[in-house]
């Protein structure tokens, strides 16, 4: 690890002597300077972990030099620790206000500059950690493909991931739900609390309730007496309900009531626990249907459909295939200590003719495949382990998945094409289908037609 760098900003020569005498002594390495602007001139040119820095100088005076070193960008930023021979508590909290990490009185004694000094740097290196760890998170969460409805999707999340909106994710299975509720979480707020995921349609119905919310058995010893459950594991974070629509109308019901109360009764307590989580939820089932056939809640539906999201699958964007293999094969070459490995044009045309029922997860467990198995740098088509019969056509498509992802993307196919005869105008189109308008809109919305379309 490098030395920290000092920089000492004070225009009375033995002050800055003395403090770089005391700072060099402490194993730091220090430069000094007599202005604000001499200071924002140095920043430019090098990186500092800590500034001390006098809120009294000729030229612009401290606290404008504080205000603009809190313009440059976090990884050159350093840490601000104001100095002042006549300190007042109005300059200290306009100091703190403005972003200074401490402010220090003169006379300055050895020990008190030390440990500001010292702290100050640990603070900035836990930021700049903080910042490494979510700038690595956010890539091994982004969204690929250049797709219009991939393009649409990123956009979304990008104005969606700051508020506290719950989301529904509809998809097939395979199409990445997952990765854009990680996806989510880590363009949040909440990106450094805890991601819970909760596999809804894995988890035995008599054993939900204390996943969920937990269980406490005084007549067990600690720590096992308490049970903690998804929902106060998520505390701050997010929970992520996978598959949703698999869940029990009982349980269904208990939700509801979370959603509205922000509370969990774990089984066996006495009392409620207050949660501070946001939920998002996905499903590959069509949950307007459901409630037609009486197995999910209608209300609970509008709890959690406040914000839909709609990730359509690989059949459908097709333009983004070559570029999830070139990001898949990479990956699993290098995780496994391979050579890099060159995607012949014949693979690829084979790959974007395959119609791809396992979607994204298909696709990635194929490139794993050929990583792992072929030996030669280049692919050619003869070498991809794939049934030759999937070809995709237009009519194939549309009869691919289960009853019920067919159903729905016919009913897609029939919506839009009735549209387009009304111009876009809604009211006509609920009139030709023999909806009611508001119908329709929930209809669109489950199917992930926007109104523009």
């Amino acid at each position: 690890m490098s030395t920290p760098r000092i920089l000492v900003v004070d225009d009375e020569t033995a002050i800055r002597t003395t403090l770089c005498g005391v700072l060099e002594d402490e194993g730091y390495a220090c430069s000094a300077v007599s202005t604000g602007e001499e200071c924002l001139e140095r920043l430019q040119q090098e990186s500092f972990a800590v500034v001390l820095l006098d809120i009294w100088l000729p030229g612009i005076d401290g606290l404008e030099t504080l205000l603009q070193l809190q313009q440059l960008p976090l990884e050159s930023r350093p840490a601000v620790v104001m100095i002042s021979g006549h300190g007042t508590i109005e300059s200290a909290v306009r100091a703190t206000k403005y972003g200074a990490f401490d402010f220090l009185e003169k006379p300055l004694t050895i020990d008190k500059v030390a440990l500001a000094v010292k702290n100050a740097v640990q603070v900035r290196e836990l930021e700049l950690e903080n910042r490494r760890l979510r700038d690595d998170e956010l890539e091994r969460y982004r969204i690929l493909g250049d797709s219009v409805s991939m393009k649409a999707l990123r956009q979304q999340l990008q104005l969606m991931a700051a508020t506290k909106g719950r989301v529904l994710i509809y998809g097939e299975s395979g199409t990445g739900k997952e990765l854009v509720a990680r996806a989510l979480h880590a363009q949040s707020p909440r990106a450094g609390r805890p991601f819970v995921e909760v596999n809804c349609a894995a988890i035995p119905e008599d054993m939900i309730e204390s996943e969920l919310y937990g269980e406490r058995n005084r007549n067990l010893p600690p720590p096992h007496h308490e049970k903690l459950g998804k929902f106060e594991r998520a505390e701050g974070g997010t929970l992520f309900l996978d598959e949703v629509g698999d869940m029990s109308l009982r349980t269904q019901a208990k939700l509801l009531r979370v959603l509205d109360e922000h509370r969990v009764e774990p089984l066996g307590a006495q009392e409620a626990v207050h949660v501070d989580v946001r939920v998002v939820a996905s499903t590959n089932k069509n949950l307007e249907q459901e409630i037609e056939r009486g197995n999910f809640r209608e209300d609970l539906f509008y709890r959690l459909n406040v914000i839909p999201f709609v990730v359509p699958p690989l059949r459908e964007r097709r333009e983004d295939i070559p570029v999830l293999c070139e990001h898949f094969l990479n990956h699993f070459t290098s995780s496994y200590g391979r050579k890099a490995k060159l995607l012949l044009p014949d693979a690829l045309q084979l790959l974007l003719e395959h119609s791809w029922p396992g979607n994204v997860r298909e696709l990635r467990n194929l490139m794993e495949r050929i990583a792992i198995l072929h030996p030669g740098l280049e692919v050619a088509a003869k070498h991809i382990p794939l049934d030759r019969t999937r070809r995709a056509d237009a009519h194939s498509d549309r009869f691919v998945g289960s009853l019920q992802e067919v159903r729905s993307r016919i009913e897609r196919e029939y919506i839009l094409k009735k549209l387009e005869e009304t111009g876009g105008n809604v009211s006509k189109t609920a009139e030709l289908l023999g909806l009611e308008r508001s119908n329709l809109y929930r209809k669109m919305r489950s199917l992930g037609i926007a109104t523009k379309e």
